[in-house]
Protein backbone atom coordinates (compact mmCIF):
# COMPACT_ATOMS: atom_id res chain seq x y z
CA UNK A 1 0.00 0.00 0.00
CA UNK A 2 0.84 3.14 -0.67
CA UNK A 3 1.73 5.89 2.50
CA UNK A 4 2.17 9.53 2.65
CA UNK A 5 3.31 10.97 5.96
CA UNK A 6 1.61 8.14 7.79
CA UNK A 7 -1.52 8.34 5.65
CA UNK A 8 -2.71 5.09 2.97
CA UNK A 9 -3.06 6.27 -0.34
CA UNK A 10 -6.00 4.31 -2.18
CA UNK A 11 -4.95 3.72 -5.63
CA UNK A 12 -7.77 5.23 -8.08
CA UNK A 13 -8.23 7.74 -5.49
CA UNK A 14 -7.72 11.87 -5.66
CA UNK A 15 -5.33 12.80 -2.78
CA UNK A 16 -4.21 16.46 -1.75
CA UNK A 17 -0.40 16.73 -0.54
CA UNK A 18 1.22 20.66 0.21
CA UNK A 19 -1.69 22.42 -0.91
CA UNK A 20 -1.50 20.61 -4.06
CA UNK A 21 -4.80 18.24 -5.64
CA UNK A 22 -3.57 14.88 -7.05
CA UNK A 23 -5.85 13.11 -9.33
CA UNK A 24 -7.42 9.81 -8.93
CA UNK A 25 -5.07 8.04 -11.71
CA UNK A 26 -1.49 9.71 -10.62
CA UNK A 27 -0.54 6.88 -8.83
CA UNK A 28 -0.98 4.73 -11.47
CA UNK A 29 0.86 6.93 -13.99
CA UNK A 30 3.66 8.62 -12.05
CA UNK A 31 7.13 6.66 -11.83
CA UNK A 32 8.48 5.77 -8.59
CA UNK A 33 11.08 8.84 -9.10
CA UNK A 34 7.72 11.06 -8.88
CA UNK A 35 6.35 9.26 -5.70
CA UNK A 36 9.71 9.76 -3.75
CA UNK A 37 9.89 13.32 -5.03
CA UNK A 38 6.72 13.77 -2.59
CA UNK A 39 7.26 11.82 0.42
CA UNK A 40 4.91 8.37 -0.77
CA UNK A 41 6.39 5.36 -0.11
CA UNK A 42 5.50 1.63 -0.43
CA UNK A 43 4.73 -0.27 2.30
CA UNK A 44 3.49 -4.08 2.45
CA UNK A 45 0.45 -4.87 4.21
CA UNK A 46 0.79 -6.60 7.46
CA UNK A 47 0.67 -10.62 7.26
CA UNK A 48 -1.93 -11.61 8.82
CA UNK A 49 -1.57 -14.46 11.59
CA UNK A 50 -3.80 -17.73 11.13
CA UNK A 51 -7.21 -17.34 12.27
CA UNK A 52 -6.99 -20.88 13.75
CA UNK A 53 -4.76 -19.61 16.53
CA UNK A 54 -5.28 -15.98 16.82
CA UNK A 55 -8.32 -13.33 16.79
CA UNK A 56 -8.84 -11.28 13.69
CA UNK A 57 -5.44 -12.74 12.41
CA UNK A 58 -3.95 -10.54 15.55
CA UNK A 59 -0.57 -12.22 16.64
CA UNK A 60 -1.20 -9.87 19.96
CA UNK A 61 -4.30 -11.77 20.27
CA UNK A 62 -4.29 -15.60 20.65
CA UNK A 63 -6.65 -17.62 21.43
CA UNK A 64 -7.41 -19.73 24.47
CA UNK A 65 -5.33 -22.86 24.73
CA UNK A 66 -7.39 -24.08 27.51
CA UNK A 67 -11.20 -24.48 28.47
CA UNK A 68 -12.19 -22.03 30.42
CA UNK A 69 -15.58 -21.51 32.46
CA UNK A 70 -17.30 -18.84 32.59
CA UNK A 71 -18.15 -16.19 35.26
CA UNK A 72 -20.55 -13.38 35.02
CA UNK A 73 -19.00 -9.59 35.65
CA UNK A 74 -19.36 -10.24 39.59
CA UNK A 75 -17.02 -13.64 38.99
CA UNK A 76 -19.74 -16.17 39.68
CA UNK A 77 -20.32 -18.98 37.65
CA UNK A 78 -22.06 -19.23 34.19
CA UNK A 79 -24.66 -22.21 33.84
CA UNK A 80 -25.96 -23.33 30.28
CA UNK A 81 -29.51 -22.39 30.11
CA UNK A 82 -33.14 -24.08 28.94
CA UNK A 83 -36.27 -23.32 28.04
CA UNK A 84 -38.52 -24.01 30.53
CA UNK A 85 -42.06 -23.59 28.92
CA UNK A 86 -43.71 -25.32 31.75
CA UNK A 87 -46.18 -22.20 31.61
CA UNK A 88 -46.93 -21.55 27.63
CA UNK A 89 -47.89 -18.40 27.78
CA UNK A 90 -44.41 -17.26 29.31
CA UNK A 91 -41.39 -19.00 28.38
CA UNK A 92 -38.08 -18.79 30.33
CA UNK A 93 -34.93 -19.90 30.35
CA UNK A 94 -33.28 -21.32 33.83
CA UNK A 95 -30.25 -22.17 34.45
CA UNK A 96 -29.39 -25.93 34.33
CA UNK A 97 -26.25 -27.60 36.89
CA UNK A 98 -24.16 -27.76 34.03
CA UNK A 99 -21.28 -25.23 34.27
CA UNK A 100 -20.86 -22.67 31.02
CA UNK A 101 -17.71 -24.01 29.47
CA UNK A 102 -15.87 -22.32 26.22
CA UNK A 103 -13.48 -24.63 24.69
CA UNK A 104 -10.19 -23.72 24.40
CA UNK A 105 -8.29 -24.29 21.20
CA UNK A 106 -6.66 -27.73 22.78
CA UNK A 107 -10.09 -29.27 22.69
CA UNK A 108 -10.97 -28.21 19.82
CA UNK A 109 -8.21 -29.51 17.69
CA UNK A 110 -7.84 -33.25 19.37
CA UNK A 111 -11.69 -33.18 18.83
CA UNK A 112 -10.85 -32.70 15.53
CA UNK A 113 -7.92 -35.20 15.43
CA UNK A 114 -10.38 -38.00 16.74
CA UNK A 115 -12.70 -36.80 14.08
CA UNK A 116 -9.95 -37.03 11.48
CA UNK A 117 -8.54 -40.42 12.65
CA UNK A 118 -12.11 -41.72 12.77
CA UNK A 119 -13.24 -41.16 8.89
CA UNK A 120 -9.56 -42.34 7.99
CA UNK A 121 -10.19 -45.88 10.05
CA UNK A 122 -13.97 -45.75 8.60
CA UNK A 123 -13.03 -46.81 5.46
CA UNK A 124 -11.90 -50.11 7.00
CA UNK A 125 -13.88 -50.64 9.84
CA UNK A 126 -16.03 -53.57 7.75
CA UNK A 127 -12.80 -55.48 7.85
CA UNK A 128 -12.89 -55.64 11.46
CA UNK A 129 -16.49 -56.33 11.84
CA UNK A 130 -15.83 -59.13 9.45
CA UNK A 131 -13.07 -60.62 11.51
CA UNK A 132 -15.06 -60.43 14.26
CA UNK A 133 -18.13 -61.90 13.57
CA UNK A 134 -16.62 -64.86 10.45
CA UNK A 135 -13.00 -64.71 11.34
CA UNK A 136 -12.04 -63.63 8.25
CA UNK A 137 -8.39 -62.17 8.41
CA UNK A 138 -7.88 -58.69 8.31
CA UNK A 139 -4.72 -57.62 5.36
CA UNK A 140 -1.51 -56.85 6.68
CA UNK A 141 -1.14 -53.93 5.26
CA UNK A 142 -4.97 -52.54 6.14
CA UNK A 143 -3.82 -53.90 9.78
CA UNK A 144 -0.52 -51.51 9.56
CA UNK A 145 -2.15 -48.67 8.31
CA UNK A 146 -4.33 -48.48 11.37
CA UNK A 147 -2.35 -48.68 14.00
CA UNK A 148 -0.47 -46.06 12.20
CA UNK A 149 -3.18 -44.08 12.22
CA UNK A 150 -4.38 -44.77 15.70
CA UNK A 151 -0.35 -44.12 16.55
CA UNK A 152 -0.74 -40.54 14.73
CA UNK A 153 -3.83 -39.31 16.78
CA UNK A 154 -2.42 -40.47 19.84
CA UNK A 155 0.60 -38.74 19.34
CA UNK A 156 -1.22 -35.38 18.48
CA UNK A 157 -3.78 -35.77 21.12
CA UNK A 158 -0.25 -35.77 23.76
CA UNK A 159 1.36 -33.39 22.01
CA UNK A 160 -1.43 -31.33 21.54
CA UNK A 161 -2.49 -31.69 25.61
CA UNK A 162 1.09 -31.05 26.25
CA UNK A 163 1.52 -27.85 24.32
CA UNK A 164 2.67 -25.03 27.17
CA UNK A 165 2.05 -22.28 24.91
CA UNK A 166 0.62 -20.80 21.24
CA UNK A 167 3.69 -21.33 19.49
CA UNK A 168 4.38 -24.66 20.70
CA UNK A 169 0.66 -26.06 19.91
CA UNK A 170 1.08 -24.30 16.57
CA UNK A 171 4.14 -26.91 15.93
CA UNK A 172 2.00 -29.71 17.04
CA UNK A 173 -0.57 -28.58 14.53
CA UNK A 174 1.81 -28.28 11.59
CA UNK A 175 3.45 -31.16 12.39
CA UNK A 176 0.66 -33.88 11.48
CA UNK A 177 1.46 -36.87 9.75
CA UNK A 178 -1.27 -38.69 8.74
CA UNK A 179 -0.71 -42.68 6.79
CA UNK A 180 -1.53 -41.76 3.50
Amino acid sequence: MYMLNGITLRVGRAFTHNDIQYPANWLQLSTMEDRAAIGVTWVDDPVRADDRFYWNGDITMPKELEDREEVDENGDPVYVQTLDNSDPANPVMVDTDERLVTKGLKSNWIDQVKRTAGTMLADSDWMVIRKSERNVDIPAATVTKRAAIVAECDRLEAAITAAADIDAFIAVVQSQNWPE
